[in-house]
């Protein structure tokens, strides 16, 4: 019993999540070590990041 009613509350709490989901944005955090803003391609960088590119051009 000790151990039933935290996976049923973890249950309950995954369940009620997933019916949330669908209306939330996705949201892609990236993280890069030793870069600004403007190294990107995107904001007339030298550096070439084309896939970053893509992503600031299509969203």
């Amino acid at each position: 019993m000790k151990r039933l009613l935290p996976a049923l509350a973890c249950l309950a709490v995954v369940a009620g999540s997933v019916s949330f989901s669908a209306s939330r944005p996705n949201v892609v955090l990236i993280m890069a070590d030793d870069m600004g803003y403007s190294d990107l391609g995107c904001y007339g960088g030298e550096i070439r990041t084309p896939n970053l590119d893509r992503l600031a051009r299509n969203g």
